[in-house]
């Protein structure tokens, strides 16, 4: 299985199935697409066109449920080739090697030639977002289950046909299901936790435009490090109207952990969603930058119309403050180009309750470490208090995170320590995602609050988009 490399080259391009374009399923995949059972190799996957790193993170590990032959359809070009050499450095890592055979078919026909040949029974998308929501309507259309990449939709038209697509995968009885790795990041959990222990958090405050109730903050970098190796990004990646602006991209994740953390498994609907303000703004890239990250000449001429004075002014930043069934939220982005020596991505997050405010930072302080604080809000009653927040940390929480430990720092102030076995990282948690995706197959249904507030998560960032832009 290892001696796969032809198969890496494009000069080698594998003709899948049924070359004849018959478009007929086999028996077996008719059979494991209308149910699926948890067995060995049942799921057979379809990569669509995959320009993002983060399809290839879905296959950083092997799964029992997974057939090990993944169908790669893709136009001819960087991205598929920079996508099957990622796939190739799992399969020949010294720890843990992967055993992925990647069967590729590249030409201007990609989609049409998966939608007709039809050898897997699951699309996985994690691209151009400007194509992802065609990709993700023709599937579902198809009757092909989908997993996807954030975000699904990077405007209102997209917004729209993304409608469409949970209309027709509900026909035709798929699922459609976007990667939201944060939900796996214990220091997200554990502040979700908290917040829903009324002896400790009290009632999640209604907030003010200026004072949210919950606000979800991040520093993200264009140049980094991913599996070891720096980052090459496609010089698409840069057009937003290609990759869709940052206020639609990252955001989709910090608004799912508003909706995932201020109201836990309810069904929320896009009249919950009241937008009160938004802004965007650049980042600013030189040329040699832009050499650097993508590995190209120059700046293309889809991106001539962002170059000013030589520089590339990339919308890749904006804030917004809205309203979620009450509670005013406010989401920010930020893209700098590259983090100082030593530092990384960063995160900050607070919820406000009548009892504390359960905080996450991650910045010099912390080195960097996402870390949880609790800040009481109440002046009576702490002895209490600490009690109730020391049986919240070591044994309701403990039930399912045992080894947490509760540490006072000052008068009204603690942190929680976390053991390191739930520090797994980003890149960790796609396999997470994809093995709670598996268990949804498996049960032939996503939890009945997930596609509502999917929609009205999407609804929220090109709402948010549109108000920035007006």
């Amino acid at each position: 299985m290892r001696n796969q490399s032809h198969i890496f080259m494009l000069l080698s391009v594998v003709f899948l199935g049924a070359c004849s374009g018959s478009g007929q399923k086999s028996a077996e995949t008719e059979e494991t697409q209308s149910e699926f059972t948890g067995a060995k190799g049942e799921v057979k996957i379809m990569t669509l066109d995959p320009g993002h790193f983060h399809a290839a993170l879905v296959q950083k590990q092997m799964y029992e449920q997974i057939d090990p032959t993944v169908y790669v359809y893709a136009p001819k070009g960087d991205d598929v080739q920079d996508h099957l050499n990622r796939i190739e450095g799992f399969n020949t890592r010294a720890e843990n090697p992967t055993n992925w055979v990647e069967k590729v078919y590249a030409g201007d026909d990609y989609l049409e030639r998966m939608l007709a040949e039809k050898p897997g029974n699951v699309m996985m998308v994690s691209g151009n977002n400007a194509k992802k929501i065609d990709y993700i309507k023709a599937a579902a259309d198809a009757g092909i289950n989908i997993f996807a990449d954030k975000p699904m939709a990077i405007n209102t038209e997209g917004f729209a046909l993304l409608e469409e697509a949970f209309k027709s995968a509900e026909a035709n009885g798929v699922l459609l299901y976007d990667i939201m790795t944060e939900r796996h990041e214990i220091t997200t959990i554990i502040q979700r936790e908290l917040s829903k222990i009324p002896e400790v958090f009290g009632q999640l405050k209604d907030g003010t435009a200026e004072e949210p109730a919950i606000t979800k903050e991040s520093v993200h970098h264009i140049f980094k490090y991913v599996s070891g190796n720096p980052i090459k990004r496609p010089d698409w990646f840069f057009d937003t109207e290609q990759q869709g602006e940052g206020m639609v991209d990252v955001t989709t994740h910090l608004v799912d952990m508003i909706q995932w953390e201020a109201f836990p498994e309810q069904i929320l609907q896009k009249s919950d969603v009241e937008m009160v303000n938004a802004s965007r703004w650049t980042t600013e890239l030189s040329l040699d930058q832009f050499q650097e990250v993508t590995q190209k000449d120059a700046f293309p001429e889809f991106l001539q119309k962002d170059v000013v004075d030589g520089k590339l002014q990339a919308y890749t930043n904006g804030e917004f403050t809205y309203k979620l069934k009450g509670k005013y939220a406010k989401v920010s982005v930020i893209w700098n180009f590259q983090a100082p020596e030593g530092t990384g991505d960063t995160h900050y997050s607070i919820m406000r309750g009548s009892l504390c405010d359960v905080i996450i930072k991650q910045g010099e302080e912390q080195n960097y470490k996402p870390t949880v604080y609790i800040q009481a809000t109440i002046d009576k009653g702490l002895n209490t208090f600490e009690d109730g927040l020391q049986k919240a940390v070591s044994e309701d929480i403990a039930t399912k995170y045992p080894g947490l430990k509760l540490v006072k720092l000052e008068d009204k102030l603690w942190t929680i320590e976390i053991p390191d076995e739930y520090k797994v990282g980003h890149e960790a948690h796609f396999a997470q995602v994809t093995e709670k995706y598996l268990r949804y197959l498996k049960q032939g249904k996503l939890p009945e609050w997930e596609v509502p507030n999917m929609i009205t998560k999407y609804y929220t960032t090109t709402q948010a988009l549109k108000m920035a832009k007006q």
